[in-house]
């Protein structure tokens, strides 16, 4: 089994991550493009350019699915990407977890770019699954490029500036950007209240992963079960290489980075 995921930079991480948890065996190819990062500020057009980029080339490895880990590729060109590869490549994209945000009641914040806050888009998916819940929509500018980059300081100071913005009370923060779960521990410790029940955090990753097998009708593999582990192919603009050296400042990376290259 093969499965790709793309982003414009290691917010695929967390799905990637997700996947090896549930598919140990699964051989993984990464494609990004974080030279043309933000991809937030861009138009619609310009960010389904780039995302048909990176899924050509990560389809040029022939996988069972393409993941699309990146919530303002998933908004803008997912329909792009579903018209040249499917039915022959499964697409799957990012939503923010919302609907299993709301289940819980509320109040609600959702962390995400500046471009995706206040969107069309997100403001449906609120009126969908969060109807009657309180929703804040809290940007977070520079947070992703921060995490991008593992500048502790920068990440530090865009958390605390969100966290500035969200209101005291909620009980459940959405991380609306694949990026946000690299330092969802931050996240939590900027948002929770001394006395207060944890605060619970809802990101997209495991349930991304998880509907990619159910595409191709595959199940994950029991706990503790001893498999052969998968390959693990890179592609930066298109072009193989390794894992960036920031990635392996977060866990999600350090799980990855040990395996041995993809087979054939």
């Amino acid at each position: 089994m093969k499965i790709a995921l793309m982003d414009s930079g290691i917010g695929l991480l967390p799905a990637a991550a997700a996947m090896r948890r549930l598919r140990p065996d699964a051989d993984l190819v990464l494609s990004s493009d974080p030279a043309t990062m933000p991809w937030g500020p861009r138009t619609p057009e310009d960010v389904t350019e780039r995302a048909l980029g990176c899924a050509r080339a990560a389809a040029d490895h022939r996988p069972d699915a393409l993941i699309v880990a990146c919530n303002t590729a998933s908004v803008h060109a997912l329909p792009a990407l579903r018209a040249e590869l499917e039915p022959g490549l499964p697409v799957i994209g990012t939503v923010p977890a919302i609907k299993p945000a709301a289940a819980g009641g509320g109040p609600i914040a959702i962390w995400a770019t500046p471009a995706t806050t206040g969107s069309p888009y997100q403001r449906g998916l609120i009126g969908d699954f969060a109807d009657g819940v309180e929703v804040t929509e809290v940007p977070c500018p520079g947070l992703a490029d921060a995490v991008q980059h593992a500048d502790a300081e920068a990440i530090d100071a865009a958390v605390a500036a969100a966290a500035a913005r969200t209101p005291r009370d909620v009980t459940t923060v959405v991380l609306g950007c694949t990026h946000y779960e690299l330092v969802a521990d931050r996240i939590r410790a900027a948002v929770q209240r001394p006395g207060t029940p944890p605060i619970a955090l809802h990101g997209s990753a495991g349930a991304v992963a998880a509907q990619a097998l159910r595409r191709i009708g595959a199940d994950p593999f029991p706990p503790g079960d001893e498999v052969p582990a998968g390959g693990l192919t890179v592609l930066l603009g298109g072009r193989e290489a390794t894992l960036p050296e920031t990635a392996l400042t977060y866990a999600e990376g350090v799980l990855l980075a040990p395996v041995a290259p993809a087979r054939g």
